[in-house]
């Protein structure tokens, strides 16, 4: 009888936790979603690419993964007939990097920065995030 009511007792309060955490993390999604999903961050590209512009895919792919993964990422190839609509509006005739709100239709073309900092991974980095950051208040 008093095993029962041990590991009854202890069953109530595995529920308990389970039920608390799973709200507590939910929240959290939540939170991070409506503050960056706002955006989107698109990188426009003729069919062969450079070095640098392929260290700037693979740095904004994985500052995004670190520090913004509700925040997608577009890859747009310029040259395919498709994207030419989205290449006017940007103006993009080769690599470039904007952050774009669709809904405001506001944007921020970062392709100077991009090449000037591809090759500092921790200052990309660091400045991305701070566009970003910046690019969502205003």
């Amino acid at each position: 009888m008093k095993k029962q009511i041990i590991t009854s007792v202890t069953a109530i309060f595995i529920l308990l936790f389970t039920v608390y955490t799973s709200n507590a993390q939910n929240k959290k999604i939540t939170t991070a979603t409506s503050n960056s999903a706002t955006i989107e961050v698109i990188q426009f590209h003729s069919e062969h690419r450079c070095i640098t512009c392929l260290k700037i895919e693979k740095l904004t792919r994985a500052t995004l993964a670190n520090s913004f993964p509700n925040i997608p990422f577009t890859l747009v190839n310029v040259e395919d007939k498709k994207n030419a609509k989205k290449a006017e509006q940007f103006e993009a005739t080769g690599t470039a990097l904007f952050l774009y709100n669709p809904k405001t239709g506001k944007k921020k073309d970062l392709t100077n920065f991009a090449f000037m900092k591809a090759g500092d991974e921790k200052k990309f980095e660091a400045e991305l995030k701070k566009y970003i950051e910046d690019f969502i208040k205003s």
